[in-house]
């Protein structure tokens, strides 16, 4: 899945809102500069997220969800690193920060955390808002891959009035970072999909990352995915046929405290990005190491 293109256009956020502005809804001005199909949307997937609902589409994922994607990988799945997810505080909010080279990355790093962790999770991947808010084909392929969870939506449009509801977003994003036993949040610090066929090439870090661990303090686990394809179909009948090993590493926590220190500044944020891109790597040179020589064969 895509995320969001991390820039400075996520907002700073006030540590101190005012008594009329929530941490979880949206202002009626920030909802009045979306259009009335972006409106209907969001509505719809946020009530999703919330409360019995989002138990329901939780309890989806772990059974339908993880099973299916479970059905078409476990010929070729190895995962690595459990020990570090299950080390962490499952009272305190989580987030994944992951390479990404497939639209399927955080699906699977998902579904494997459903099937190998017992602990209660809630998965939240922020994205892009087109296509997945702007279409009804969008909001489908919400319901049938995500089951909601690919929010809250960045717009990240170029006029300032959109811009207006992406400080909601944001403000949305860094509550469900700091407060909820068992947020998993999924992130993608390169923000587009690497398209170098080297796995083990990355692009730079975006600083929104950075701005987000630096707002809410979150526990950041990285992840090294690899082996995942683009092509639904091929993807899935390489389960049969023999296609490339999929392999998920989960690293350690890391620990950010010197970085949260730092002055609130771009600078700060990209450090932060480039400090967690270095993480990832680090687990793609155990991948390199681990598998070398067996998957040219």
């Amino acid at each position: 899945m895509d995320s969001i293109k991390h820039t400075t256009e996520l907002t700073k956020v006030d540590a101190h809102l005012p008594a009329e502005v929530s941490w979880v809804d949206p202002t009626n001005e920030e909802l009045a500069v979306l259009s009335p199909l972006e409106r209907l949307s969001f509505r719809l997937v946020h009530r999703m997220n919330r409360g019995r609902w989002k138990t329901f589409w939780t309890f989806c994922q772990r059974t339908t969800g993880r099973g299916w994607i479970d059905l078409c990988t476990y010929n070729l799945m190895h995962v690595h690193g459990l020990e570090h997810i299950e080390a962490t505080d499952h009272s305190r909010p989580v987030v994944l920060v992951a390479n990404h080279r497939s639209f399927f990355d955080m699906y699977v790093v998902s579904a494997m955390l459903f099937k190998h962790t017992k602990w209660r999770k809630e998965l939240y991947f922020p994205v892009r808002a087109r296509f997945f808010y702007q279409s009804p084909l969008g909001l489908f392929v919400n319901l049938v891959m995500g089951w909601w969870s690919m929010y809250p939506p960045i717009f990240m449009a170029t006029d300032h009035h959109k811009r207006l509801f992406d400080k909601y977003s944001t403000r949305r994003l860094i509550n469900l970072c700091q407060t909820g036993a068992g947020h998993v949040i999924g992130f993608h610090p390169e923000g587009t999909r690497n398209k170098n066929p080297d796995p083990y090439s990355f692009l730079p870090a975006q600083p929104g990352i950075g701005k987000l661990i630096k707002e809410a303090a979150p526990q950041v686990i990285p992840v090294f995915v690899a082996g995942l394809g683009n092509k639904l179909g091929r993807q899935v009948l390489g389960n049969w046929t023999g296609g490339p090993p999929i392999r998920v590493h989960f690293g350690p926590k890391l620990d950010l405290e010197p970085f949260l220190a730092m002055k609130n500044h771009v600078r700060t944020y990209k450090m932060i990005g480039e400090e967690v891109m270095s993480k990832i790597a680090e687990l793609g040179e155990q991948d390199r190491a681990m598998w070398k020589g067996k998957l040219e064969k």
